[in-house]
């Protein structure tokens, strides 16, 4: 819940790992997990998630990642954010992390790609996902998607795709069924 605490509370947990991840010469990316909504009834729109990016940024955040973890995005909300947050923060590395079921994703990868994010989070086979989303088939994006999504855009992926078979392979293994 967005209580006065609990912001402070996760401001201060942030300045912790980013002083840490200094220290130690890491990139620290910051997760704006209900970036698309919020399923417990708390108050959500864009200036509370533009809030959240430009206190990070304050704080010296230099890449924040959108997260839709239950599955509510949809690609006019996805190109809203991003293209009002990239030409607003260009210093920023922004990326995307969409949880989708398996008709919508690749609108969804289109619409913030196409708004400018270069920086996607996926699992092999789309493995996970939250137990809040509304709809048992939404879950992360799958690796595979993605990557042919990328291939087909001209995008260079530099990629071993014998590797990248073997461990799709070795998902099916580990999780079957999945």
């Amino acid at each position: 819940r967005n209580t006065n605490a609990t912001i402070e509370q996760s401001v201060e947990r942030i300045h912790e790992i980013k002083e840490i991840t200094d220290d130690y010469g890491k990139k620290l990316v910051v997760y704006v997990s209900m970036g698309f909504g919020n399923p417990y009834g708390d108050p959500w729109n864009v200036e509370i998630v533009e809030n959240w990016v430009e206190t990070l940024v304050m704080m010296g955040v230099k890449t924040i990642s959108l997260s839709d973890t239950i599955g509510v995005a949809t690609p006019e909300s996805i190109s809203y954010l991003f293209e009002h947050l990239i030409p607003a923060f260009i210093s920023i590395e922004f990326g995307a992390h969409l949880h989708s079921n398996p008709a919508s994703w690749r609108a969804e990868i289109e619409a913030a790609y196409n708004s400018g994010c270069r920086r996607f989070d996926a699992a092999i086979r789309g493995y996970g996902g939250c137990p809040m989303a509304k709809d048992e088939l939404t879950g992360n994006i799958a690796t595979e998607n993605l990557l042919y999504f990328f291939e087909q855009s001209g995008e260079s992926m530099n990629i071993n795709h014998q590797a990248f078979n073997k461990s799709i392979m070795m998902a099916s293994e580990v999780f079957p069924g999945a």
